[in-house]
């Protein structure tokens, strides 16, 4: 059985401790009882090595009980969206090829190395660990998702790390706390205000720090404004999907400066795809089948862009 101990938060952070147990309570949610079962009934297994690469892997031995067990458990912290992952010989293979969004997004990172990040929307904290292995000093991730929290918790039962901790909050209820990096990825049009985002990721960033923000985006005609209840690729809460100059617009109307669109890419479902850990619909299923190049609902099929952006000072 594995033990969880909680990773103390830093100072700017520790008014947060007492919501954050809050939110872990085992009534929190109806289906937490399950989860903080499946977390109690992770094999304890010595650790070998680590790899924060394309596929986070720890290793060790662990006999094929152990590979059951600890397959049992996992899944049932199902679905798995971010990864992939490898624990004890057990390959995790999430909805998201993350790793291939990361070799996007990494080549136009200011050197991450000894800087704080922050990571909203973090899911499960796979891209904290690629920031650690960037050499980042510490990664605060913060989503609301209490099951990502979780299969976070997994995931550092093995790792043991308290600079890369997932916190079950929503971004606006961050205190006052600067960071060298701010990540906002797949976040911003789910936002009715996008622009208030924009500034509150300002509102985090150190004079000097850099913004990536990672969207859907429209690469032909207008930004695409959604109505009211209407879904976008069966996603519910999408509200703008901006052009890649409407987004660069958001950021520098906040305050940042050079800002940059320094990747466009179609999403396909090489790299969204339902697997034995996410079986759910996936976005194979979220295209019209008979043009592909149109959602369900008839809109542009998913494309995705990322921006970089410094703050001044």
């Amino acid at each position: 059985m594995i033990g969880f101990a909680e990773a103390p938060l830093a100072d700017d952070l520790a008014p947060l401790t007492e919501l954050i147990r809050t939110r872990l309570r085992a009534d929190a949610h109806g289906d937490m009882a399950r989860w903080l079962a499946a977390l109690q009934a992770l094999p304890g297994l010595p650790v070998a090595a680590v790899t924060l690469d394309d596929r986070v892997c720890v290793s060790g031995p662990a006999t094929l009980d152990d590979q059951a067990r600890l397959r049992q458990a996992l899944l049932e912290l199902h679905p798995w969206r971010k990864g992939p992952f490898s624990l004890f010989g057990i390959d995790i293979d999430t909805e998201w090829r993350s790793d291939w969004k990361w070799r996007r997004v990494a080549p136009h990172l200011a050197p991450l190395a000894g800087r704080r990040v922050l990571d909203v929307g973090c899911g499960n904290g796979y891209f904290g660990w690629r920031m650690l292995g960037a050499g980042a000093r510490e990664v605060i991730g913060v989503d609301p998702t209490l099951l990502f929290c979780l299969q976070h918790r997994a995931v550092n039962a093995y790792l043991r790390r308290a600079d890369n901790q997932v916190l079950p909050l929503r971004f606006e209820e961050l205190p006052p706390a600067l960071f060298d990096t701010v990540f906002s990825m797949g976040v911003i049009y789910h936002r009715r205000d996008p622009r208030e985002h924009a500034e509150r990721l300002l509102r985090h960033t150190r004079p000097g720090g850099q913004v990536v923000v990672e969207t859907l985006v429209i690469t032909a005609g207008e930004p695409l404004t959604l109505p009211t209840r209407a879904r976008y690729a069966r996603m519910r809460n999408v509200w703008t999907i901006p052009t890649p100059r409407l987004l660069t617009d958001w950021l520098h109307a906040v305050g940042f400066r050079d800002a940059t669109v320094v990747d466009v890419t179609p999403t396909t479902p090489a790299e969204q795809r339902s697997t034995p850990w996410m079986r759910f619909e996936s976005l194979s299923d979220a295209l019209d089948p008979a043009e592909p190049s149109r959602t369900v609902e008839g809109w542009p099929a998913p494309v995705r862009a990322i921006a970089v952006a410094t703050r001044p000072g």
